[in-house]
Parts: C-alpha cells; structure tokens; sequence
C-alpha cells in the first residue's frame, strides 16, 4: 500500500511534503535497536529529561550533511563510545519525486577518527552531500536561544543549514573550502611555505570561498524578503550578510573578487603563520539580523524575543523552500514550545500545520502540544524505549 501523502496549501499552491516515514536506529546514542513508524505531519516525543528524546532528533539532523544538533564527532555516537562501537541511523522518506531510503553510520574499521559512510537507496553515496539533495531538515535547540549573543561561527553555521536547504551543493563547497583551509593552514604552521603548493591551496580556497558567498548572500536576500512583513506574533526581521568579500563581490564580478581574495591570501602568509589561520574568506562573513518592530539589533533583544526571531526566520525559510524545491524542511525542535507564551505557542502550531512541514518537537510537558492532538502522532520516551 502506497505511503500517505500531507500536503498543505501555501499562497495558493499545493505543496507536497518531505518527510520520515521510518527511522531506524541501531546502536545509536542510549538505543539499542529502534525501528519508529512515523508519519508525514507532526510528531510529538514527551519524556523526563535524559530519556532519549534529543537523540531521536539528533538522528533525524544526521540524515543531512554536518555533525548533526549535538555537532558530534562519528566516534562519540554509538552506544558504547569507549568501545568506538559502529552505530547506524537510516530512514524511509517520502519525496516530491517518489518513495526513497537513505542512511548514515560508522564503520569502526575506518579507524577513531574515520569520517561517517552514506547510503542513498542502499547505493554508497560519495559524500554527505548527497544527502542534501534528498533531505533538508532544520532545526532549533535551547543552545540558540541566544544565537545572536554568541560568536559570530554560530550564526555562519545557521546560515550555512539554511543555504543547504535552498542550494544542497553548498554543503559540499563548505566542506572542501574547510578541508582545503586547514591544509593551509598546516603548511604555514609546520613552516613548509612551499610557495607553489600554497598557490594551488589559495587558488581553490579563494574559488570555493566566493562561491560560497555568493550562494549565502543569494539565500539571505531571499529570505530577507520574506522575514520583513514578520507572521502574526513573530516578528519582522531583517537580515544581512556582510564580510570583505561580500563587499568585493558588491564592486565587481565573482572572477574578480576570486583573484583579490587569492591575492589577500598570498599577503598575509607571514601573519597568518603567527596567529594559525587566515586573515581573509567568508569564514570571517558575519550574519546580521535586526528586530524591524523595536528597531534593535537581535544581539540587544531579550531571550524571547531571539527566539521569536528565530522562529520568524525558520518559518520564512520553510517557506522559501515551498517555493524553490516544491517542499518545505523537516524541522526539529528541541523543547521550544515550554519556552513560548500561549499565543506564540498556538501560532507556531498552526503555521507548522498549515505549511504542511513534518516536524519534530520534544517537552517534557505534553499538555503544551494540546492543539496538536488530533493532528500529531504523540509517542512517550523512557529511558530509551519509545511508546506510541
């Protein structure tokens, strides 16, 4: 029997949703063995704290490119992490395009620092990127209730989930820019400045960091229009990404600011020999975000309203992905609802049905996701088992 289809209507037209239909587990964090049958709309996991419910949402961000909510190393994933156990987390999806199952796990002959494996409908994939073409998932957990008070790495990271979403082969220029960076970085700090393989280095560095730019600065203005107008009680927002080589990208074409930024580059090898990095590249962009109502930067907002902001950008980034790949993320939060008043708890409820969006929401207080009742699949986490 074909799987359940949720669609929802969006600005007049119908949007088919992404979504788990089957998470298995094995091995993974305080489980076992695991297989939960979910469904396409919203999903509810209740349970004290340390019962399991993160872990099931750190599986889901796992099934997209990066270390997942927790931002994991492989080795420190399974079950007995002295032992370096192998773990695996895989699903069944449904897509615009059909039925498919993908997988992510450890392979302890890879070694302690071994990078994770990837399937895609029982096929090894080359990269995590991969993923990315099949599953967009989002999410907001309670260390980023104060996402515009941290450094700026934080909110490079937001922004780069977000723009893998919108564009999936960002995820695999941030991951070569980041390789290629550090190998840099090595040469310089173990005085090999061999001066042709820092050219090649710098070279690919300054081609991977433009694009990456350009495909954030492309993602931000489009969200940027859709977070001005704000959603009913979460507010207007608008957003910029700024940087020195957004500026060149501003003054002249990428080529251009490809060979200024190779050149910054090939400048500061002596200081960046000294301080162990690099002087220049997006990985020194900054995302700026201010609250449009009170005219305040979010870094000088209080805790809820971040959070509201937050939520504001997430539910516009749902919708940017409505339009762009014909359906919204899977979205996962991490005990948001006990940290939002009624109203904004209600609205939240009602946007994430209305979307049509398959999310994932945790508490350890059930009766908050009362207007989820007769529309979310509700399951009980104790101590790594889960109930329905």
């Amino acid at each position: 029997m074909p799987l359940p289809v949720f669609s929802a209507e969006f600005d007049g037209q119908s949007s088919v949703c992404l979504a788990v239909t089957r998470l298995d587990l094995t091995q993974f964090r305080n489980y076992t063995a695991l297989r939960l049958n979910v469904e396409p709309g919203p999903i509810v996991l209740t349970g004290s704290n340390g019962a399991g419910k993160t872990s099931l949402l750190e599986a889901v961000s796992l099934l997209a490119p990066g270390r997942g909510i927790r931002r994991a190393k492989p080795a420190q994933l399974g079950r007995f992490e002295a032992d370096g156990c192998p773990w695996a987390v895989s699903a069944r999806l449904i897509t615009p395009v059909g039925e498919m199952s993908i997988g992510t796990g450890r392979d302890p002959a890879d070694g302690p620092a071994g990078r994770r494996r990837v399937h895609v409908d029982g096929t090894a994939a080359r990269s995590q990127a991969d993923l990315a073409r099949h599953l967009a998932v989002v999410w907001l957990t309670p260390d980023m209730d104060r996402l515009f008070d941290d450094g700026a790495i934080a909110r490079r990271r937001f922004i780069d989930r977000l723009t893998v979403g919108y564009d999936p082969s960002h995820s695999g220029r941030v991951r070569t820019y980041d390789r290629v960076l550090r190998e840099r970085s090595r040469l310089l700090r173990d005085g090999r400045r061999d001066p042709a393989w820092l050219d090649v280095l710098e070279e690919r560095i300054a081609a991977e960091g433009v694009a990456i730019v350009a495909a954030r600065r492309d993602m931000v203005a489009r969200l940027d229009a859709l977070t001005r107008d704000g959603d009913g009680p979460f507010p207007g927002a608008a957003l910029a990404i700024e940087g020195e080589v957004e500026d060149w990208l501003d003054s002249g074409p990428a080529l251009a600011a490809e060979d200024r930024l190779r050149q910054a580059l090939a400048h500061s090898r002596a200081r960046d020999t000294e301080t162990g990095g690099a002087s220049h590249g997006p990985h020194r962009s900054e995302l700026h975000a201010h609250h449009l109502a009170t005219a305040r930067p979010a870094s000088l907002c209080s805790t809820g309203e971040q959070k509201a902001l937050l939520i504001s950008i997430v539910l516009a980034h749902a919708r940017l992905l409505t339009q762009v790949r014909g359906a919204p993320p899977v979205l996962l939060l991490d005990e948001v609802a006990a940290h939002l008043d009624e109203v904004r708890r209600w609205a939240l409820f009602e946007r994430l049905t209305r979307l049509g969006i398959q999310v994932w929401l945790t508490g350890t207080d059930e009766s908050l996701f009362a207007p989820l009742r007769s529309l979310a699949r509700f399951f009980s986490v104790v101590d790594g088992t889960v109930t329905s």
